[in-house]
């Protein structure tokens, strides 16, 4: 199959074309790199002529709520619509768990806002939702930093390797469409406060952990289980120490 990968030069969309590649099907790697622009329709027509699967793993540039929404909205419109003249037959689309329920978090309510366009669009797709990424750790306690201090609240949190994201999405890619979600998850569930004083001394990083229910997590506090999956997900097999030892602390 073809099959294009938008975002396919970073951390997930270059992991995933490695991995189609290497089973068989002609994944072309499509972002701002290569000359395909999401947010103007720059080189959509061409890049998606004959594709049978189109994947999004990109993201946006700013997190900033009002920026986010608009990324999403905008790249996700001009998707669907050069999709629809191309007659791709599956999108698939990386999004986050939890999304549902917060849609207070300006994140969290732009990858709604996304998700609604790829559901009302016509073409079979597939939504697969993922937890944090093991890779994304490191931005998540510098988000939490308050001088030398890194505030992190006691909820759960279960990380996944970027290994197994890419692995789920490109299974989700190859299968027949959804016309729903699936998630998937870290092995391992842990307070999300414990996690990060166990990272912040693997890292050899000298800040100190502060418990703090009321911490925010990117801009909002978040509830026991707003960032971990329902029953039934798929989970990975790789561990956080393990994962870590492989790329070492940093």
């Amino acid at each position: 199959m073809k099959i294009v990968v938008i975002g396919g030069t970073g951390l997930i969309g270059s992991k995933l074309v490695t991995k189609l590649g290497e089973h068989g099907h002609r994944a072309v790697p499509a972002s701002p790199n290569t000359g395909v622009d999401t947010l103007t329709g720059e080189g959509l027509d061409e890049v998606l002529a004959g594709a049978d699967v189109v994947i999004d793993v990109s993201n946006s540039p700013s997190f900033e709520d009002a920026a986010v929404l608009e990324f999403f909205r905008t790249s996700t419109g001009n998707l669907l619509a050069a999709e629809k003249k191309a007659g791709v037959a599956h999108h698939v689309a990386l999004s986050v768990v939890g999304t549902e329920g917060r849609p207070d978090v300006g994140y969290f309510r732009a990858k709604l806002a996304q998700e609604k366009l790829i559901e009302d669009s016509g073409v079979p797709f597939s939504l697969v939702h993922a937890t944090q990424f093991f890779e994304f750790a490191h931005r998540i306690a510098d988000e939490a930093t308050d001088g030398a201090t890194v505030r992190m609240p006691p909820v759960l949190f279960q990380p996944i390797a970027g290994e197994e994201v890419a692995q789920a999405v490109g299974r989700a890619a190859v299968g027949a469409p959804l016309n729903g979600r699936t998630e998937i998850a870290g092995p391992e569930r842990f307070r999300m406060d414990e996690f990060f004083r166990d990272a912040l001394t693997a890292w050899g990083d000298p800040r100190e952990l502060v418990t703090d229910p009321h911490a925010h997590y990117f801009g909002a506090e978040m509830r026991e289980r707003d960032l971990v999956p329902d029953d039934g997900a798929t989970l990975g097999q790789i561990k956080y120490a393990d994962w870590l030892a492989s790329v070492g602390a940093r």
